[in-house]
């Protein structure tokens, strides 16, 4: 794989910072961006990286040498004319290989990148484009895609009143085909990937893929920007926010845990947040959880509600949460029940499976996917069946009293802690890593 490096703005958001040089070059604790970039290809066996510059760059140039001191193969390729994001791209596509990945020179990234990389390829796509959820999606490029993750719209801001849209933000991080590019001419005006190529690509129905993932990417081109990525890399935000890092988890039912439980919920508008859930997300986030929604729905199966419906209604929530700075890693459902004979049901639908709870398949899955470290996870929810799940999991269980507040009595596993809301059960695991820690690091001192 050759990454595609876009180094030719002039970066004048960085004036202030950057005494002339390119944005590229423009230091963080440090260290140029451009440097954290080949850091990352390295690391991700990337082994070639093409450069396409434009201001300075001569400059760019000489800090690149050959690339040997990283490990890569480093070319530099000049632009003539400013071109745009994808305008470079195309011009130089007689130099690149058929498939390539694209990184933004004024991006903090670290993202595990042969997760994506397999994400891609088992697509089937010709293009694959990052989506991060964050907690301002409302002033951000949303993408619209379906339940295999096919991408159906991408969406600029600003957006229209109202509009219900999925919290997956594109994070200019793509994978692509030169093939899917090479109908397109070298433009005589700039072009953007995602306000001018990914629609005419759509529109020709070229199979684009959205890999949603919360790992840490942020732009870093103004200096406030810069201040907040240079804070997390001291941190150790940055550090930790990719999936190739091992962490534990709070995994969490969703009715009657982050949501009111109306019975049956088939609908966006009949969502209805329970006060501190996103408080508790976002606390629990900043202790340095990933954090998972893991939730029956047989509403699917009973044919009260299909896919769509749900990804609405997630799409829903997703946006209530990010209102006061909450996000999600992930959200699985499981659309089966074991039950048959109702009227409307889904027959293919109507089987015992190994995903709903408390079987343990949705969480099995995240720890796959998310690479969630099992020991000091947490599941959290309001029914019986989510503490006998946490017990088949072998992880730490919290029974809520909000919603059906375990009266169900359905199963007969215990409980470690009940609390009366998550923003409670929040407080409490927060405060429990942090004596953890604690310990560790005065454990570690005494050695010393």
């Amino acid at each position: 794989m050759r990454a595609v490096i876009l180094a030719g703005g002039k970066g004048s958001r960085l004036a202030a910072r950057s005494n002339g040089l390119p944005k590229p070059l423009v230091t963080v604790n440090g260290k140029a961006l451009l440097e954290y970039q080949f850091e990352l290809l390295a690391r991700h066996r990337v082994e070639e990286a093409t450069v396409l510059c434009g201001y300075r760059a001569e400059d760019i140039r000489r800090f690149c040498g050959d690339g040997s001191r990283w490990g890569l193969r480093v070319e530099c390729v000049e632009e003539t004319a400013p071109l745009g994001t994808a305008g470079a791209v195309i011009a130089a596509l007689d130099e690149l290989p058929e498939e390539f990945l694209v990184l933004y020179a004024d991006t903090m990234v670290n993202v595990d990148l042969g997760r994506m990389f397999a994400a891609h390829r088992a697509s089937g796509a010709e293009g694959t484009l990052f989506l991060h959820p964050n907690d301002h999606p409302w002033d951000s490029d949303l993408v619209e895609s379906d339940e295999n993750g096919r991408v159906l719209g991408i969406h600029g801001y600003p957006h229209a009143e109202g509009a219900l849209l999925p919290n997956q933000v594109n994070a200019a991080l793509y994978v692509l085909k030169a093939s899917a590019l090479r109908g397109m001419k070298v433009p005589e005006k700039p072009l953007d990937f995602a306000k001018h190529v990914f629609p005419e690509l759509l529109r020709r129905g070229v199979h684009l893929h959205g890999y949603r993932s919360a790992e840490y990417i942020k732009d870093a081109g103004t200096p406030e920007r810069l201040d907040h990525v240079a804070e997390d890399l001291r941190r150790g935000v940055v550090a930790r926010g990719s999936l190739a890092v091992k962490r534990p988890a709070i995994f969490l039912d969703r009715d009657g845990t982050i949501n009111e439980d109306i019975s049956y919920l088939t609908r966006p508008e009949q969502l209805k947040m329970i006060p501190g859930a996103a408080e508790a997300i976002r606390l629990l986030r900043g202790a340095g959880y990933r954090i998972v929604v893991v939730t029956n729905q047989p509403v699917i199966a009973r044919g009260d509600c299909t896919t769509a419906d749900l990804l609405r209604i997630h799409d829903s929530m997703e946006m209530e949460l990010s209102r006061e700075g909450a996000f999600l890693d992930g959200i699985y459902h499981c659309p089966h029940h074991p039950d048959k004979g109702f009227e409307g049901e889904r027959a293919e639908l109507k089987f015992r499976c190994e995903c709903r709870k408390p079987g343990d398949g949705m969480v099995r899955q995240a720890v796959r996917e998310l690479n969630i470290e099992l020991d000091g996870s947490w599941l959290i929810g309001d029914r019986t069946g989510d503490v006998q799940t946490a017990h088949n999991c072998g992880i730490h269980s919290v029974l809520l009293r909000t919603g059906i507040g375990g009266r169900d009595q359905r199963y007969t596993a215990k409980p470690e802690y009940m609390f009366d809301d998550l923003a409670a059960a929040a407080r409490f695991i927060v405060q429990q890593n942090d004596e953890r820690l604690a310990a560790e690091q005065n454990a570690g001192a005494a050695e010393r």
